[in-house]
């Protein structure tokens, strides 16, 4: 049974240099594109973080993050670390949680948890101007951690993966049933436009398009006008 990290690695192993996530904010002008390397590199860092601050596999990290290319990163690296993820991008309520990621202006809304990262979203993953009270900036601890991830123990791809979905290996499962309905195959390249009302899924935004071997492209508050340029620039195949 494969995990999702086992299907990063594979991609890894397969071209380090492909690109696998490009992302354009329009609100900001940001265009940012990551390489599989890149991905796993900040993967491995991420999966570091949580080892090191006592989050141990089988507990849960809530993420309380839109569609992003560190959010991505945060999933994967969860998910490499054996950590299950509540994905709570759209409505947080009552949650409880070991650690927690969380949009530096939706802080209010993290969990009582041991570890509470928040993030500023900025381009180029730019610290926070000011940490809210009782979090970390997970830009600041991340970058201090290795580029290689060694888990204590091996991660059981029956362990959970993501809250209220499944284990690890059934997202992946559902991850090639999403890429399949979407017409989505190796080499082709998904554009998933989001906005605060609109958050799909990351079994669609990012399961999907990394089991099927193709790229994804996010753009985060599209303006309507430049979406089909963006997409012929991208070569986008599919549009969720």
């Amino acid at each position: 049974m494969e995990t999702p990290d086992a299907v990063l690695r594979k991609a890894l192993a397969d071209d380090p240099g492909r690109p696998l996530i490009t992302q354009y904010d329009d609100r900001t002008g940001e265009r940012v594109e990551l390489s599989v390397a890149t991905v796993d590199n900040w993967v491995a860092k991420t999966a570091n973080l949580l080892q090191e601050t006592g989050v141990e596999p089988a507990a849960t990290a809530a993420v309380l993050l839109p569609a992003h290319w560190q959010t991505a990163v945060i999933l994967l690296g969860c998910w490499r670390a054996g950590v299950a993820v509540d994905y709570a991008a759209v409505a947080a309520g009552e949650r409880e949680a070991d650690a927690a990621f969380v949009a530096a202006d939706r802080a209010d809304e993290a969990p009582d948890a041991d570890e509470v990262w928040a993030l500023s979203l900025a381009p180029m993953a730019a610290p926070l101007r000011e940490v809210p009270p009782g979090t970390d900036d997970y830009a600041v601890e991340v970058r201090g951690q290795g580029d290689r991830f060694t888990p204590y123990r091996p991660v059981d791809a029956d362990g959970p993966g993501l809250i209220g979905v499944g284990s690890l290996a059934e997202v992946v499962a559902l991850g090639r049933t999403r890429a399949a309905e979407l017409g989505l195959a190796s080499g082709g390249r998904l554009l998933v436009g989001t906005d605060e009302r609109n958050q799909p899924s990351p079994v669609d935004w990012l399961l999907a398009p990394l089991v099927a071997g193709a790229g994804l492209v996010l753009l985060r508050h599209p303006d309507p006008a430049r979406v089909d340029h963006l997409a012929e620039t991208e070569r986008v195949t599919v549009r969720y």
